[in-house]
Parts: C-alpha cells; structure tokens; sequence
C-alpha cells in the first residue's frame, strides 16, 4: 500500500528580521523551498511532487484564459513578499498582477513600500503548514488568494483586514474557478497541452 507523502519543513523560532534577510541570502533564488515568517517565527518548506503539478496546471490554466480574455497580466511565481513594519514575509505558490499590471509592467525589481501587492496569490493546501499564511498574507495587503485543496479552488478576499470565502473573482470577476477546474481534472489523463487547449476555448467561448 503507497501511503501518502508529507511536505518537509523546518520551523525556526526567535528569528530577528535581519537573520530572516540573511537567511533568504544564504538559501538563494535557485532553491525548491518555500518560507513563509512572521513576529520572529519563520517555515522552510520543501513541496511534494503532488503540489507542484496544481500549482503549474493553475497557472498555466490562468495565463491560458487571460490571453484568450486579451486580459493583460504579470506572474511572479514565488517571489518573497516582505514588509519589515509589518514583520511578515512570505513566497506564494504563484502570484498574478491584473488590475495593477500597468503599475509594475516591466519591473524586474519590487518593494512593498512603494509598489503595490499583487491582486492574486495562489496557494496549494496539499499539507497542514505549521505557520498560517493568510494572517501574513493580510499584512501584506494581498487583496485575493485562491486556495486549492481536494479537487477545489476556494477564493478568499480581503476584507476589513480578514479573508472572507467570495463565490467571484475580484481579480477575475467572469471566471469560473469550478469549471476551470472541472477542464483541468477531465483532461488531466490527456496531458498538459489538452488541458491548456480545453481552457483557451472555453474562455474564448465567454
């Protein structure tokens, strides 16, 4: 019997945030971990083969129905997300600029102090993370995060400071997250490109 694998993670308490920005330092852009810290305490995650499929095949499918939707957009991937007033940092699966792409378009550098957060963040909920990431997602200002768990995508906005579940897309108002992802499970035995193919059509179709 196959049992199920578990993420790899180390939980580092008493981190001062230049120890945090040293520790981004010595761990590189090149690496397959994600962190997430906030108030001193920081999460090294390494993901599991499971997670990195949905957070490719999403992406892909968001970048798919975007150009078909002639919606311009910015992906970011795991960029590290930090804010020193607010004591958070964190690296998404995937993050997209839609509404505020002609406000970073061309930006090969970010600072949160001046630029705006991005409108979307995707996170893969595969495993129970040690560190909540929607408390620092706030601090961040994030105003969208789509969650994806079991088959589903859950969209969550900001509100008042807290994530509230939305039936729609802020950033995305006319998609559907749950035909989107009936595409991606019905042509998933097909392979990527049928997947990519089934939803440029069906948002040409919108």
């Amino acid at each position: 019997m196959l049992t199920k694998q578990r993420a790899n993670r180390v939980l580092l308490q008493n981190i001062g945030w230049q120890q945090f920005e040293n520790i981004l330092l010595e761990l590189g852009e090149t690496r397959g971990s994600r962190i997430a810290y906030c108030d001193g305490t920081l999460e090294i995650m390494t993901p599991l083969p499971e997670h990195e499929y949905y957070k490719e095949v999403i992406s892909d499918a968001l970048k798919e129905y975007a150009d078909a939707s002639d919606i311009d957009y910015e992906s970011l991937g795991s960029t590290t997300w930090r804010k020193q007033l607010k004591m958070a940092g964190l690296e998404p699966d995937n993050c997209f600029y839609f509404q505020n792409e002609p406000l970073i378009r061309g930006q090969l550098e970010y600072d949160l102090n001046q630029d705006p957060p991005p409108d979307l963040a995707l996170e893969i909920d595969l495993t129970s993370k040690s560190l909540e990431r929607f408390p620092i997602y706030a601090r961040l200002g994030v105003p969208e995060i789509w969650s994806y768990e079991e088959g589903k995508i859950t969209i969550y906005l900001l509100k008042n400071n807290e994530y509230q579940i939305s039936e729609n897309s802020l950033a995305l108002p006319r998609i559907s997250v749950d035909k989107m992802m009936d595409l991606i499970e019905d042509n998933r035995p097909l392979g990527r490109r049928a997947i990519r193919k089934a939803i440029r059509a069906w948002a040409k179709q919108m």
